[in-house]
């Protein structure tokens, strides 16, 4: 298959993409800077993006992300982050994707899941969760026979080292990609 990696210079991206690569596929590494460019806020740039790569099989974002902000943050802009890229992004990418990819063609989208309740993680969970109920819904609606999917990892090892908090309280990306290509490839996730 011809696979889109949006995200792919990111943690859980990069791991998607040489794991799909390693298993035959071919890959087209899209991110914001770089030879192949889209950003999930610029929908010309999703436009753009199928132009740019006309015949794929399948688009995998792993790309979008929100930071965990208190529920009494003072600034609306600061909570809100992650709503134009994450949920909207995801579904103007989706609906893009389902008007260029072949009949059967897969679109996996990055929700999310915290195992337990995460200080700052409302709106984070509330997007997640807005996400998650697209998908859903949106099966009814699936012209042509493709799937729409989305994967759902939680805490990611090398993003909590990042963070300075204890890596051992997530999933190594390489797991985490093992999902994206799962929901790709047809397993159950």
């Amino acid at each position: 298959m011809k696979v889109i990696v949006i995200g792919a210079t990111g943690t859980i991206g990069s791991a998607v993409a040489r794991q799909l690569a390693e298993r035959g596929h071919e890959v087209v590494r899209v991110a914001r800077r770089g030879p192949v460019k889209a950003d999930l806020e610029d929908r010309a740039s999703l436009d753009a993006l199928f132009v740019a790569v006309p015949d794929a099989d399948a688009v995998v974002c792993c790309a979008a992300s929100g930071r965990l902000t208190p529920l009494d943050s003072p600034s609306d802009d600061d909570f809100t982050v992650g709503l134009e890229g994450k949920l909207l992004g995801q579904v103007h990418l989706a609906r893009r994707a389902l008007r260029h990819l072949p009949d059967g063609g897969t679109i996996v989208l990055t929700s999310g899941v915290f195992e337990r309740p995460t200080p700052g993680g409302a709106f984070g969970a509330l997007v997640n969760a807005g996400l998650d109920a697209f998908v859903e819904a949106a099966a009814l609606e699936l012209p042509r026979g493709p799937r729409l999917t989305a994967v759902r990892p939680g805490w990611v090892a090398e993003t909590l080292a990042a963070m300075g908090l204890d890596p051992a309280d997530g999933t190594p990306a390489d797991e985490v990609a093992r999902q994206y290509l799962d929901a790709l490839e047809g397993a159950p996730s």
